[in-house]
């Protein structure tokens, strides 16, 4: 049974201004609260309060991935090079890697997840179909070196992950095993009281097919998501794929000729518009990246912006990269600022479906100071690939039924993929199979942010006055507060010791010598969902019984108010 944890003993120290880099609510008050201390940029300490909410996020998700007979395990944070760069991701990571070299010389890494590691670890294990399948997962800190870690314990260098993995002979069997981890995945964000969204989502370095993402709206998330009032569709930004045949062609036969424009100082869209007055939905932006080295043109409405994360997934596994100035070197056919797809020599030209056959364009004409007008897509210039590559916005069309799309901010708090047998290949993982010759295993991989968790929870529930847990996660079930002198001291410690043997977890503020305005303060900042106060009439057995979220408060006697707490 729980100690009553009592304030006058326990390492906080709350404060009433926000910290001065502080820009996110869970930022601001999990410092305020005391619930974290940084150390580094990107490095936290987790402070008792702040443990006791981290490990009651862990134990939720314990219960419901024991619940579907996963087994825990725990691996090594510190890995040999030679795993990664046999799946290729020890240079596919590149920065985001911690690398370090042990006092022989070989190269290690701070794992920043675990694929290559639990493969390797099945291999060892099991080797009969009969040993599957099998689904492992542990609780354990990552590490990624970010380049700009901010938002406190949002996007840190070191963070708290649970990583599952599951094992099947078939696709079937994974794809039993994918659904019991995003049932398993619901059930944890409801308990813990997230509201969240299950969205498509684009596999990236993970690699595999099936992916979605768990998503916590809020205004300090760092994805970009859409959904459908009309059909329920949902969808990270960059997995919303149009179909290419959208390219609807267009009659161009009333358009006369290309005419070129001196247009001096119109490098950007912008200034072009501007200079032509012509809106910039009537221009075409020419966007040259690299893919695998080799220069490529990417052509969409001027209005609309590329996603390099939509281009990248299109062409994946090639490697696609902007191109620098030195591109430009002895390319007198590409000219910065002022590139149109008419008249590109051995250039690959990518367009968005908007850019369909017979539309007409204001665009760049290969020579400085100088765009041409009435360019069309099938006459004047053709396109090798059309691929969907705009960053979508607001009202554009829902793939799956046409309704204007809706755009929002949240946080990720979970990724499911079904990984099939790209792991599986890189280490030739094989069971004996039922007719007695080697199968190759698939996969599935499944993360939960646990650290990001907390960080979401604070972002969704608190108020102006504080923080205001969910009672799943709370640090305590009740903050009891001794308001007043020693007499009343005594009786919040006598009420914390009741609720105590209830089976309740109890926070009493016994502190001496602190007013009963700062403790209510801090109360409400540290948000425990209930507070009981313990004040002028708790010599007449009466106390005040509060509800954090509502405000809602009672005066009851205290053998009320334990029934009432553990009802």
């Amino acid at each position: 049974m729980s100690q009553v944890q009592r304030m006058s003993r326990l390492m906080v120290k709350t404060l009433r201004d926000d910290p001065a880099d502080a820009e996110t609510i869970s930022h601001k008050l999990l410092v305020r609260a005391g619930y974290v201390r940084r150390n580094a940029a990107g490095v936290w300490t987790w402070l008792p309060l702040g443990k006791k909410v981290l490990d009651n996020v862990s134990a939720v998700v314990r219960e419901e991935m024991d619940a579907i007979g996963a087994q825990e395990v725990l691996l090594p944070a510190l890995l040999p090079r030679e795993p990664y760069e046999a799946s290729g991701r020890w240079e596919e990571y590149g920065e985001l890697l911690f690398r370090l070299k042990d006092r022989k010389g070989a190269d290690y890494l701070l794992g920043p997840t675990h694929e290559e590691i639990f493969t390797q670890t099945v291999k060892d294990q099991c080797v009969s179909y009969k040993d599957l399948p099998v689904m492992l997962y542990q609780i354990q800190t990552k590490y990624r070196d970010e380049a700009r870690p901010r938002s406190g314990v949002l996007r840190g260098r070191e963070f708290q992950m649970k990583d599952s993995y599951s094992f099947d002979i078939t696709d079937e069997g994974l794809a039993e095993s994918y659904a019991l981890h995003r049932a398993a995945y619901q059930r944890i964000f409801t308990r813990l009281g997230l509201d969240h969204r299950i969205v498509s989502a684009v596999s990236g370095a993970m690699g595999g097919s099936a992916s979605e993402e768990f998503l916590a709206p809020a205004a300090a998330g760092e994805d970009t998501f859409v959904d459908c009032p009309a059909c329920g569709y949902a969808a990270n930004t960059e997995a919303v794929t149009f179909p290419a045949d959208r390219a609807e062609p267009a009659d161009a036969s009333s358009v006369g000729p290309m005419e070129e424009l001196d247009t001096p100082d119109t490098p950007t869209i912008e200034s072009l518009a501007r200079q032509l007055d012509v809106p910039a939905s009537a221009t075409l932006k020419n966007l040259l990246v690299k893919v695998d080295g080799e220069i490529v043109a990417v052509g969409v409405p001027g209005d609309r912006e590329v996603d390099l994360g939509k281009l990248g997934e299109h062409l994946a596994p090639a490697v696609v990269e902007l191109v620098t100035a030195e591109d430009f070197a002895g390319r007198p056919d590409l000219v910065r600022g002022y590139v149109g797809p008419q008249g590109l020599a051995k250039v690959r030209y990518i367009a968005d479906p908007r850019v369909a056959p017979g539309t007409a364009w204001v665009t760049g004409a290969n020579k400085p100071d100088t765009h041409a007008r009435d360019v069309v897509c099938g006459r004047d210039f053709e396109v090798d690939d059309y691929l969907d590559v705009v960053v979508v916005e607001e009202g554009d069309p829902c793939p799956s039924c046409g309704a204007g799309l809706r755009l929002g901010r949240a946080i990720e708090i979970g990724h499911i993929f079904q990984l099939g047998r790209k792991y599986a290949d890189t280490f030739q993982l094989d069971v004996l199979g039922p007719q007695g010759k080697p199968v190759r295993v698939t996969m599935g991989s499944y993360g939960i942010g646990v650290s990001r968790a907390v960080a979401a929870l604070a972002e969704q529930t608190a108020d102006a006055k504080g923080l205001c847990w969910p009672a799943e996660v709370a640090p305590a079930d009740v903050h009891v507060v001794a308001a007043g002198k020693a007499a009343q001291i005594e009786l919040a410690l006598d009420a914390a010791e009741r609720l105590r043997a209830a089976g309740l977890r109890v926070l009493v503020d016994d502190r001496a010598g602190v007013s009963p305005g700062v403790k209510f303060t801090d109360a409400e900042l540290i948000g425990v969902p209930r507070i009981l106060i313990v004040g002028r009439r708790a010599a007449e057995g009466v106390v005040e019984l509060k509800d954090r979220r509502s405000g809602e408060s009672e005066e009851l006697p205290l053998t009320d108010a334990v029934a009432k707490l553990t009802a």
